[in-house]
C-alpha cells in the first residue's frame, strides 16, 4: 500500500510504498476511512532533525474508519465496526492513564500516538492500533466525516470542558481565531453552556462570517476595537474564558486585555507565542493554562455530541495523492474548517 511518510527533516511528506501490517496480539488493523490534516503536523514537517522520532513514519494522528482484522487477543470489536481511534497512546498503567487521561501519561507524556511520535498513523489504507482500549465506536457516523473529532473536536471540547463551571448566565467567553478548531470551540460552548455570551475574534471575515453561523452571539475583527468592544460588553470586567487558538504573541496580548479577574486565560495554538506574566498582567488570580488534547472520556462525550448533532465541522476531502496540496492550503490558512485525506476512493 501507498502511504503518507515524513521521510526527510525539513522537506515535504512523500508518498512511499509500504507493506500493510499484520496485527499482532491486543492488536487491531484499521482500514482508514479519514485522517485529518493538523497545523500539528505543519510543525512536525518543519521541525529539526533532533526533534523529530525516528524517520519515516506515516503521518496522521487524527484517523477514523472501519476494524479491518483483530489480532489474537483482541476483544470488543469486529470486522467492519465504524471506530474512532483516540490519538494519544499511553502506557496504559500510570495514575493518568488509569482515569482515560493518556494525553497526560507519566511515561510517554502523551506523545506516543501514531503519525505524531513515531508509530504509523493514519495517511495511509490502513492503520496499526496497538489496542482495543483506543477505539471507541462511531455509531451512525461516518468515519470520512468524524476524522476530525480526535483532535480538532475533542482538544476544543477538552479547553471548554474544564472552564465549564465559569460560564453561568452573564457571562462571557471569547474565542480568538475561527478556524477549524475555533468553529469547533464556538459549537461547544453553545452545546455546554447556552447561557454564556459567545464572541469570536478572527483576522478573516470569511472565517468570522462562519463563526456567525457556528453560533457565535458577536463577531470581530481582530484590533483595539475589538478589545474595546469586549471590555463595553463585559462592563470592564473582561471574560470569564477567553480561548486563544492561535497562540502567538498578538493574540496573547489580547487575550490578557480581554481576560478577567477569576477568569480563564487558556491557549491552545500552536503559535508559539509568549505571554508576559507580572503582578498585573495576565488580572489578578486569572488562571493561565495550555491543555493538550484531551480524555479518552471526553472524546466519548464529544462522538455523542456529534451523534445528536450538536457539533459538525466543515470538511474539504483529499485523496492520499493530494494530500501535500492539503497541507499547502492549510500553510496559506485556504482551508475553512479541516482538510480530511480519504485514502479509499
Amino acid at each position: 500500500m501507498r502511504a503518507f511518510q515524513l521521510v526527510q527533516a525539513q522537506k515535504p511528506p512523500e508518498l512511499r510504498e509500504v507493506p500493510v501490517p499484520d496485527p499482532g496480539p491486543g492488536q487491531v488493523l484499521v482500514k482508514v476511512g479519514g485522517a485529518g490534516a493538523c497545523h500539528s503536523d505543519l510543525h512536525l514537517m518543519e521541525a529539526p532533525a533532533e526533534r523529530l522520532p525516528k524517520l519515516p513514519f506515516t503521518i496522521g494522528h487524527e484517523n477514523a474508519g472501519w476494524v479491518e482484522k483483530l489480532g489474537p487477543g483482541a476483544t470488543g470489536f469486529a470486522s467492519g465496526d465504524p471506530v474512532m481511534v483516540y490519538g494519544p497512546w499511553g502506557c496504559g498503567t500510570c495514575a493518568s492513564c488509569r482515569v482515560g487521561m493518556e494525553n497526560y501519561c507519566e511515561n510517554s507524556g502523551g506523545l506516543g500516538g501514531g503519525g505524531l511520535a513515531g508509530p504509523d498513523g493514519g495517511m495511509a489504507p490502513y492503520m496499526l492500533v496497538p489496542a482495543t482500549r483506543f477505539l471507541i465506536p462511531l455509531g451512525t457516523l461516518d468515519p470520512r466525516q468524524a476524522a476530525p473529532l480526535s483532535d480538532a473536536g475533542l482538544t476544543s471540547y477538552h479547553a471548554v470542558n474544564r472552564s465549564v463551571h465559569l460560564l453561568g448566565p452573564g457571562s462571557t467567553a471569547v474565542v480568538i481565531g475561527a478556524g477549524g478548531l475555533g468553529q469547533m470551540a464556538i459549537q461547544i460552548l453553545r452545546a455546554l453552556s447556552a447561557a454564556t455570551t459567545v464572541v469570536a475574534v478572527d483576522t478573516d471575515a470569511d472565517k468570522l462570517e462562519t463563526a456567525k453561523r457556528m453560533g457565535a452571539d458577536e463577531v470581530l475583527l481582530s484590533g483595539e476595537d475589538a478589545v474595546t468592544r469586549i471590555k463595553d460588553m463585559t462592563r470592564q470586567q473582561g471574560a470569564q474564558l477567553v480561548l486563544d487558538m492561535v497562540g502567538i504573541e498578538p493574540t496573547l496580548r489580547m487575550a490578557a486585555q480581554v481576560a478577567r479577574v477569576l477568569g480563564h486565560l487558556t491557549i491552545v495554538g500552536l503559535g508559539g507565542g509568549a505571554l508576559p506574566v507580572n503582578f498585573s498582567n495576565p488580572p489578578h488570580e486569572c488562571s493561565v493554562a495550555s491543555p493538550y488534547w484531551g480524555s479518552l472520556p471526553e472524546l466519548m462525550e464529544v462522538i455523542t455530541l456529534a451523534q445528536q448533532q450538536k457539533i459538525k465541522m466543515l470538511l474539504e476531502h483529499f485523496s492520499l495523492e493530494r494530500a501535500n496540496e492539503a497541507y499547502q492550503l492549510l500553510h496559506d490558512g485556504k482551508i475553512q474548517g479541516r482538510a480530511v485525506i480519504t485514502p479509499h476512493p
